[in-house]
């Protein structure tokens, strides 16, 4: 079995239909599906293009007919926060709807979906619903696939903790895991929590910058940490693992990770993921591992790697449309 891992969509469901068309897959019986491979999708399905119910549709049909397979990614998570009142603040949700700090942050970045499901709540409530039968991870014959980045540490821990159950969070999970908290500095330690592990499995491992250094991202929103290459054995330096533009991270000091931040991943299989916004010609990363969101959701191609069992990854493999 071949599988065709495709990367963050964002609601551009005409780039899904034109790359799953191109890759041989074919509208059969209501659902997309190929004779003879399967489709993986790293999630991120909703918020920023213009297309999202259609762009669900279509990946749940998908995965319900068993043509799919998907994992959770930040944004569905991050919908799921915003649907659930959270318990310990009357009047709140686990994301933040009104707060000064986050709420404009959220809103911003959720507006899109919350537009297309506007006066219907048994909808919402039931793509919610879906979007947490998805797990956090996929271990496959051959492959690995997560949304941002492979901690086999966190993994482990959420397993013995029975917070997870194959992949998926648990409801009694869902309020630690998501609630945003005060201080940054919560998942600047080795010790395990959901929160912690929530976060760096969907939106992958940061650092806090230097005083005085900052950046903005896509958003235009002013951020003073940074995310760091996890996937690349060879990064031991806050500046050479940092991703973000060459000219301000040149500006970083050249010192070590600190000992939270460096994943060791003796694991041969090949890793997939999304979530980094990746531009250019698709390329691997690492013989093991690849990124396959090129930025669909800002203008840039839906990206797929079509995996046949090669245990060292090549960038023949990546397709592609605009």
């Amino acid at each position: 079995m071949g599988y065709d891992v495709i990367g963050d969509i964002h609601g551009q469901a005409d780039k899904l239909e034109a790359l799953l068309r191109h890759m041989g897959y074919r509208l059969l019986g209501g659902f997309w599906r190929h004779p003879s491979r399967n489709a993986v999708f790293v999630g991120d399905f909703i918020d920023r293009g213009p297309q999202q119910l259609r762009t669900v549709h279509i990946a749940r049909g998908m995965v319900e007919n068993g043509a799919a397979l998907a994992v959770m990614g930040n944004h569905e998570l991050n919908a799921i926060a915003w649907h659930t009142p959270d318990p310990i603040h009357p009047g709140e949700y686990l994301r933040r709807h009104y707060s000064t700090r986050w709420g404009h942050k959220n809103r911003i970045q959720h507006q899109r979906f919350l537009d297309e499901v506007a006066g219907d709540p048994t909808l919402h409530a039931e793509l919610i619903g879906w979007f947490r039968t998805l797990p956090l991870w996929l271990e496959l014959p051959g492959i690995r696939v997560v949304h941002a980045c492979w901690h086999q540490g966190l993994m482990d821990w959420l397993n013995s903790t029975g917070y997870v159950e194959k992949g998926r969070l648990l409801p009694t999970a869902l309020p630690d895991a998501t609630r945003e908290p005060d201080d940054d500095a919560v998942t600047d330690t080795p010790e395990p929590s959901l929160f912690r592990a929530a976060e760096i499995l969907t939106k992958g491992l940061e650092i806090p910058l230097p005083n005085g250094i900052s950046y903005q991202d896509k958003d235009g929103i002013a951020r003073h940490r940074v995310r760091i290459r996890w996937w690349d054995q060879d990064a031991s330096t806050c500046r050479g693992a940092a991703l973000m533009q060459e000219q301000l991270r040149s500006q970083l000091p050249d010192m070590p990770l600190p000992a939270y931040a460096r994943i060791d991943d003796p694991d041969p299989r090949p890793v997939f993921f999304g979530h980094y916004w990746m531009t250019g010609q698709p390329h691997i990363l690492a013989p093991h591992a690849a990124c396959v969101d090129y930025s669909a959701g800002n203008g840039g191609p839906l990206v797929a790697y079509r995996w046949d069992g090669e245990t060292r990854l090549s960038d023949a493999h990546f397709c592609q449309v605009s």
